[in-house]
């Protein structure tokens, strides 16, 4: 028994090894291929450079599950060591100014404190101003969601696989350090004020050197801060032309952030966005609705009589819990029982009067929560509906 125990050891052994010649082996190809420039699906190639969109675009990349391969500390440094640094441009992203409410920009703000302390509270100011770069990178790209807290915390409902391995793993259970905090929370404040980390570029992906994520050969390596490495993805989506989304509009509240964040300290009331089960008529209502008129047969497009007195900020809490986790989403709101459509399709008269909207299309990572101007002053324009 002890000698098959044996050979078992071995072969997994030799298999690990050759996974990780192959994984630097394909980093070195990979990095040599796009030195000139990035091979879109037509054949053409992409210069990092620009930003205009292929006439073809192809399907945003998929966000995984991180995962690792198995091999000690001491040699992870060395097969990162050994991926080469990408010798194409690396232009530094524009900056992002986020303009909401200021319950949703406090909310923006500890999410990415969060991030940043969890993250990179040992690597010192930049390292955290890399790591919140990433997030703010990721909200404005297309694969992923158009939040703060949503880019912060996804996947955070499982046990392994989160994104970000704090939300997760247990470590956003301990109490932070004040004075490494509120350095945390001076660097997320400016970054969504405009403040640009330049070094990282349009990174959206990094790991410390001591790990080996299963993508990491499959991505450019564009610069390392601290134990850190980041990465951004190849090709069209990994240019500046593809981070031009904008953010939602509102910032739900996190349930693991209420200890950290009094912001956040109303996340059980909307929790129901996070399951899988359908919310119920009688749920909707003692959450802001005050009539769930129609449901569309596939139960992904809801009208709903909006109550008046509910602060119209809560809206998007109850359009996250009507619509769950489901991949399309429509979620119209009237404040007015009477111009509220009675079926499907809505006509021009009811669209004019609509006091809230939110839609969602993961497929293309599409979410946006907009607001009648007219009824509810906003921060921003960009959360205003166009008059019709």
């Amino acid at each position: 028994m002890f000698a098959r125990l044996t050979q078992h050891r071995d072969a997994r052994d030799w298999l690990a090894a050759a996974f990780v010649v192959l994984l630097v082996a394909a980093g070195i190809w990979a990095a040599q291929v796009r030195s000139a420039g990035f091979f879109g699906e037509s054949g053409t190639v992409v210069q990092l450079g620009g930003t205009a969109v292929p006439r073809v675009l192809p399907p945003a990349p998929p966000v995984e599950p991180v995962k690792y391969v198995e091999v000690a500390p001491e040699d992870a440094v060395k097969i990162n060591e050994a991926i080469p640094f990408s010798s194409g441009a690396n232009p530094a992203a524009k900056a992002f100014k986020l303009a909401v409410g200021s319950d949703d920009q406090t909310r923006a703000i500890d999410c990415l404190t969060a991030a940043a302390y969890y993250e990179a509270a040992t690597e010192g100011a930049d390292g955290m101003r890399a790591v919140v770069q990433v997030v703010i990178n990721r909200l404005r790209h297309p694969a992923f969601p158009k939040t703060v807290c949503g880019v912060v915390f996804q996947g955070s409902e499982r046990s392994t696989g989160c994104q970000f391995t704090f939300t997760c793993d247990g470590a956003i259970g301990r109490t932070p350090i004040p004075s490494l905090w509120r350095q945390a929370r001076d660097v997320a404040a400016a970054a969504l004020k405009g403040k640009v980390y330049k070094p990282v570029g349009h990174s959206t992906h990094y790991h410390t050197n001591w790990v080996v994520p299963y993508w990491s050969s499959s991505l450019d390596k564009v610069a390392q801060v601290g134990t850190h490495l980041f990465f951004r993805w190849q090709g069209w989506w990994g240019t500046p032309g593809a981070f031009r989304g904008g953010h939602a509009g509102s910032e739900t509240a996190i349930a693991k952030m209420a200890a950290l964040s009094p912001a956040h300290a109303g996340a059980a009331e909307v929790q129901l966005a996070e399951a899988d089960k359908a919310i119920t008529p009688e749920q909707l209502t003692e959450r802001g609705a005050k009539q769930l008129k129609i449901v569309s047969p596939g139960g992904d497009a809801f009208v709903v009589v909006l109550d008046r007195k509910v602060p119209a900020n809560r809206y998007p809490a109850l359009a996250l819990a009507a619509c769950g986790q489901k991949e399309f989403c429509k979620f119209m709101g009237w404040t007015d029982a009477d111009r509220a459509p009675k079926g499907f399709p809505i006509t021009d008269q009811a669209h004019k009067a609509l006091s809230f909207s939110y839609l969602r299309n993961k497929s293309n990572g599409f979410e946006k929560m907009l607001w009648n101007c007219k009824e509810f002053a906003r921060p921003d324009q960009s959360q205003c509906m166009k008059a019709l």
